[in-house]
């Protein structure tokens, strides 16, 4: 996937209104690892304001029109990127090699995977980095209760951050922190104040960056292997869980089961992850999924460790994990054939 992987990637930076993604996006801007960076900004009302205080930190920023990242401003997001290009190809603004997306405080981040992946022009120069969310210590227990956009951007997160913990107390931080591990378990959840995150940790770390492979895999197989966070229900029904199978994967049959599944379910698979061990390859494939959208799969050169089980890490809603297992193991032939059935 070496040509996949050489696209520039666009990072989404999201969070519900008031969660500090602004002041996270302003301060990571300063590092050098980011000074070749352009960045665009949705903003929900009349008048955009958060594109002027990055501005100072960020060159090319621009502004998108008003409104949410959906489909009602999907062509707006084409349009900007398309300009993006044109302009850094005349050499109109300094050169970037990477896009960093700031969304409205009210957006579902899943169009915009949509967008860059089924978009001719975009397809064949950008491809999708990761998510970071950023969540509110304070307000986080009411928005994760009363509004679904909040839930929906912390279970399709790559990274979770923290703001306001410094306002909270040390239990409501945890309680909270208990909450988010329910929706997402393999997002490292960090804390603005405290951790002080590096662009690496945020922003450059992702299944095709060489430097930042090793760091990611590690973080979902840790992820992968922590069961007593994994498979908790939210009160949404969303849910993480993690798949493990001991011998390798028939590709073709897996390849028909995930069609399968994100035909009949897509709008409940919000996350997958997955390090599969395939028959015939002698080393492991990357698989990463955001609701109906899915990466180009990516090898690895080698196995991080001994450890040759295939390991899938899932975040749902509504569905049941024992009907997707069973499912998944008759697709792949370990059950027998009268027993392989569709998707349920």
């Amino acid at each position: 996937m070496a040509e996949f992987a050489g696209l520039t990637p666009i990072n989404v930076v999201t969070g519900f209104l008031g969660s500090g993604k602004t002041t996270l996006l302003a301060n990571l801007l300063r590092a050098p690892e980011l000074a070749d960076t352009a960045v665009l900004v949705n903003e929900f009302g009349e008048v955009g304001l958060d594109h002027d205080l990055l501005r100072g930190v960020a060159e090319s920023t621009l502004l998108l029109d008003n409104g949410c990242l959906c489909c009602a401003i999907r062509g707006d997001l084409q349009t900007a990127l398309r300009d993006l290009l044109s302009q850094r190809e005349r050499g109109e603004v300094p050169h970037f090699r990477r896009v960093v997306i700031e969304t409205s405080g009210l957006a579902d981040p899943v169009p915009i995977a949509y967008t860059l992946l089924t978009e001719p022009v975009l397809q064949h120069h950008f491809r999708l980095g990761g998510i970071t969310t950023t969540v509110d210590a304070v307000n986080a227990p009411a928005q994760l209760r009363d509004y679904p956009e909040s839930v929906k951007q912390v279970a399709v997160a790559d990274r979770l951050v923290l703001s306001k913990t410094d306002l909270s107390t040390p239990d409501e931080v945890a309680a909270l922190r208990r909450q988010l591990r329910q929706l997402n378990a393999s997002a490292p959840i960090i804390e603005a104040a405290m951790d002080r995150p590096h662009p690496a940790e945020l922003l450059t770390d992702d299944m095709y960056e060489a430097e930042g492979r090793a760091r990611e895999i590690d973080r979902w197989l840790a992820a992968a292997a922590d069961q007593d966070a994994l498979d908790h229900q939210h009160a949404d029904e969303i849910r993480s869980f993690a798949l493990s199978y001991e011998g390798p994967l028939d590709w073709t049959a897996f390849g028909v089961w995930m069609t399968m599944l994100l035909h009949r379910h897509g709008e409940n698979v919000l996350r997958i992850k997955g390090l599969l061990n395939v028959a015939g390859m002698p080393t492991p494939l990357l698989i990463n999924g955001v609701q109906h959208i899915v990466h180009p799969p990516s090898h690895l050169a080698a196995w991080p460790g001994d450890d040759r089980q295939s390991r899938i890490i899932f975040i749902v809603r509504g569905i049941d994990r024992a009907r997707l297992e069973a499912s998944l193991a008759a697709f792949n032939g370990l059950a027998a054939p009268e027993d392989r059935q569709a998707v349920a």
